[in-house]
């Protein structure tokens, strides 16, 4: 691959897209970055999740369910809103190139919807309250999100449109080298920051379960419409001109900023009324 040029800071980065061969099979460093994000975020959650009143062994049997349903989910979402590439010559929808995952195309929006989807029935299941679970598995989320977006870096995609800031990031499109917008870094500086505020602040703070879950969506919808603006590879919803992440972005933020303020002005909530501390007092 070309290399990426950052001109304003004098630094040339030289990546190779796999970074070895197993039985003959290529493995990509997207992959790997993926997995060791979800990996760390497993290993802090697990270690963070009697804080919340979760047990381990029911944490780890959601992630079952969770990670390839979200899996699934990132891709059907990638797929609904860029459906034009699906299509044959002959108006005919190809279910093979759909399903190609190995190909590339999917969508953290879509993963996030369909993991909270899959925690919300677990958790019925279970008889577990999905906001306590959702406020674990979100910090679990960030870090996630944080190491993962750098596989885009490697990919060289996700980013955003011409730009002459000092950060600026040079990519060779088509032969020529363009300045743009590493937007997969501010997404990835965005979700530290995220989790910092959400681990340090907002938990211990926490008067009533799904805080965090609600915190987060606000924080990371805020950062996201925004971000989405730059980019050059947004998903539309079809042809509207409206781009599916900034809508969605933009409804969390909304309905998260809701049901913040209903919860932290209008609810009286008690420390007792907490999962963990009703955990901690029936054992």
């Amino acid at each position: 691959m070309n290399p990426i040029v950052f001109p304003g800071l004098g630094l040339t980065v030289h990546i190779q897209r796999v970074a070895f061969q197993l039985f003959g099979r290529s493995v990509y460093w997207y992959g790997i970055i993926i997995a060791v994000g979800f990996l760390l975020a497993t290993i802090f959650c697990c270690k963070q999740a009697h804080r919340f009143g979760i047990r381990q062994d029911e944490l780890l049997d959601m992630l079952l369910f969770a990670l390839p349903i979200g899996i699934i989910c990132a891709r059907i979402y990638y797929v609904i809103f860029n459906a034009q590439l699906y299509f044959t010559e002959e108006g005919q929808f190809s279910w093979g190139d759909a399903i190609a995952i190995w190909d590339g195309g999917i969508a953290i929006y879509g993963s996030i919807i369909g993991g909270a989807l899959t925690c919300l029935i677990f958790c019925h299941v279970r008889k577990i309250p999905f906001l306590a679970m959702a406020d674990l598995a979100v910090l679990g989320l960030l870090i996630g999100q944080c190491i993962g977006r750098w596989g885009n870096f490697i990919n060289q995609e996700a980013f955003g449109g011409p730009c002459t800031l000092p950060w600026r990031m040079a990519l060779n499109i088509n032969g020529q080298y363009i300045t743009v917008h590493p937007t997969f870094l501010y997404e990835s500086l965005w979700n530290a920051v995220g989790f910092c505020i959400l681990f340090f602040l907002i938990r211990r703070l926490r008067t009533f379960d799904g805080a965090l879950f609600l915190s987060y969506l606000l924080w990371y919808g805020l950062g996201r419409f925004w971000i989405e603006g730059l980019r050059t590879d947004s998903l539309y919803l079809f042809q509207t001109g409206i781009r599916v992440s900034q809508l969605v972005a933009g409804l969390s933020v909304i309905l998260a900023a809701v049901l913040l303020i209903r919860n932290l002005v209008i609810v009286k909530h008690k420390p007792e009324h907490l999962w963990v501390n009703r955990v901690e007092k029936s054992a």
